[in-house]
């Protein structure tokens, strides 16, 4: 019997758009259900009763949280095709360790990037350049940065590459000018179908954006 694999997500989501690359890159069929976050569904409640977050993976009934979660958990089970985590412990360890800085400075600093004015802005900017630059510092000369092989670091960090647009054009910046690696690297990874299928349209993210800004009252 097949596996049934259903995926409750929002579609600007970054962290929900890492499943989805796993799950390409698994060659994995599923089913996609899209979550409106002002009126969450019952079946998300039911899923995620603790969080009541997206993404959501339910795999034959059963839910896994947390997208880092998520796609080590997709990598466990489905891992005679294309290994997301490297076999060594070490090298396991380290991509966990930068896939975990990733969760707790890209996502936050890129928010303040677009919901503060100001100095607020110039403070959270300038962190959030340090990071991509640290990060870039460990991709170093290597084609991803588990080496020559796509992997979990990849997945975590290239989703936000599709919100680019939006912090820069309301950062007023350039990430190429100053990360340049890194988004020679960003477009490497979007020449994979499993990327380029996966991640949403920069200006559609834009759009999302301004949107939200309005919302909050920042225009």
């Amino acid at each position: 019997m097949a596996d049934e694999i259903i995926l409750l997500d929002f579609w600007p989501s970054m962290f929900g758009m890492r499943v989805k690359v796993a799950l390409a890159e698994k060659g994995l069929e599923y089913e996609f259900r899209e979550e409106d976050l002002r009126n969450k569904s019952p079946l998300l409640l039911e899923m995620n009763p603790v969080h009541k977050k997206i993404p959501v993976l339910i795999h034959n009934g059963k839910p896994i949280c947390e997208s880092l979660i998520i796609v080590q958990y997709i990598d466990e089970v489905w891992k005679d095709k294309s290994p997301l985590l490297p076999s060594d412990p070490y090298q396991r360890a380290q991509a966990r360790f930068w896939a975990d800085y990733i969760d707790k400075k890209i996502f936050e600093l890129g928010r303040k990037i677009w919901t503060t004015k100001g100095e607020d802005q110039e403070a959270a900017k300038k962190e959030f350049i340090e990071c991509l630059k640290l990060l870039e510092g460990e991709l170093g000369e290597k084609p991803y940065f588990g080496g020559e092989n796509f992997g979990f670091v990849d997945v975590a960090l290239v989703t936000f590459s599709c919100w680019f647009y939006a912090y820069e054009t309301f950062g007023n910046f350039s990430i190429e000018a100053e990360c340049p690696k890194l988004i020679a690297w960003t477009k490497r990874c979007m020449e994979r179908e499993s990327v380029s299928s996966s991640l949403a349209d920069p200006h559609k993210v834009h759009g999302f954006v301004v949107v939200l800004r309005k919302k909050f009252g920042i225009e």
